[in-house]
């Protein structure tokens, strides 16, 4: 396998763990929620060492943020479902805000 077709597999691997991140993911208000919170907790992350009580509120705050989403929604957070799925939430914020900012359609792309 060369070094393209590996790297175009992982991708491949990547859109479906977004794809299914994003299959839990349909209501216009979780998904509200999570594009403002989802950025919250990552920049908490390093906001922390600098301040930590903005880092502790914003990450406190996201993920409040989070849970309110997924009650409107009506069902459990992806990642207790699997785990690996906090480490999708934010690849799948930068896809859809790419989306948005270019004017991509997904259901255009799959054609």
């Amino acid at each position: 396998m060369s070094a393209q077709d590996q790297s175009s597999g992982s991708g491949a691997a990547v859109n479906r763990w977004i794809d299914r991140y994003r299959a839990d993911h349909n209501h216009p208000l979780n998904h509200l929620t999570h594009f403002i919170g989802i950025p919250a907790i990552v920049i908490s992350l390093v906001v922390v060492f600098f301040d930590w009580k903005w880092g502790l509120g914003l990450f406190v705050g996201g993920w409040i943020l989070q849970f309110v989403g997924h009650g409107i929604e009506g069902n459990k957070p992806s990642f207790m479902k699997d785990p690996r799925f906090l480490l999708v939430a934010p690849l799948y914020i930068i896809q859809e805000g790419f989306r948005k900012l270019t004017g991509h359609n997904r259901s255009t792309e799959k054609d």
